[in-house]
């Protein structure tokens, strides 16, 4: 009987092993709580400040813009989604990297690369899908464009982390669709897909897996 259990022990100890040599566990639930309540402040500044408190239907507050203003309009509503980008990655690399540390664990391994590497390469290709949509006035696809880009990425890089991750992917990649096929209603998907979602996602996270 003692034998047993030794031997059960075991196989949990090597099962272990070989999924922490194979899956970064070291994301944060948090991250993803911030990224959603980042993803909802950024499309109020972008209803509030950048288009004045136009339509939620944003094509029609493009409508009473002149031709310059429709342009200087357009990069700041790419800035403020870079923006939202780029704070949410740093946080999320900054809890992970205080989990990993609070955990024992290396950052940085040969499975954490392999991670980023399929995460940058359906982000990199989306963002200059992107700007040539931006570039060539095709505005109602963008936030559909982001939406499925970023899902395809969590798909592509879920394979190396969390199963959750993948799940998430597929939800995004279904609301970008979505949002695809109503013309107008961008900001209201882009709450949904990266707030809802993520803040769903965050704390069903940090619920299972603490911080």
């Amino acid at each position: 009987m003692k034998d047993d259990l030794q031997s059960i022990e075991d196989i949990k100890a090597i099962r272990k092993m070989m999924e922490e040599s194979t899956r970064f566990l070291s994301l944060s639930g948090l991250s993803g709580l911030f990224a959603g309540i980042m993803a909802i402040a950024g499309a109020l500044v972008a209803y509030f400040l950048i288009l004045d408190h136009g339509s939620i239907h944003y094509d029609e507050s493009f409508r009473s813009l002149s031709g310059s203003e429709t342009f200087s309009v357009r990069w700041l509503l790419m800035a403020d989604a870079a923006a939202v980008l780029v704070f949410s990655v740093l946080v999320a690399l900054w809890l992970s990297l205080r989990k990993a540390g609070k955990d024992g664990k290396s950052f940085w391994t040969p499975v954490s690369k392999r991670l980023l590497i399929n995460l940058l390469i359906p982000l990199s290709a989306g963002g200059v899908f992107i700007i040539a949509l931006l570039l060539q006035n095709h505005l109602q696809l963008i936030v559909p464009c982001f939406l499925i880009f970023y899902g395809l990425a969590l798909v592509n890089a879920g394979k190396f982390t969390f199963g959750e991750i993948f799940y998430l992917g597929l939800l995004e990649i279904i609301t970008g669709l979505a949002s695809a096929f109503v013309p107008g209603w961008g900001l209201i998907f882009w709450i949904f897909g990266f707030g809802v979602l993520h803040i769903v996602y965050g704390v069903a996270m940090y619920r299972r897996y603490g911080a």
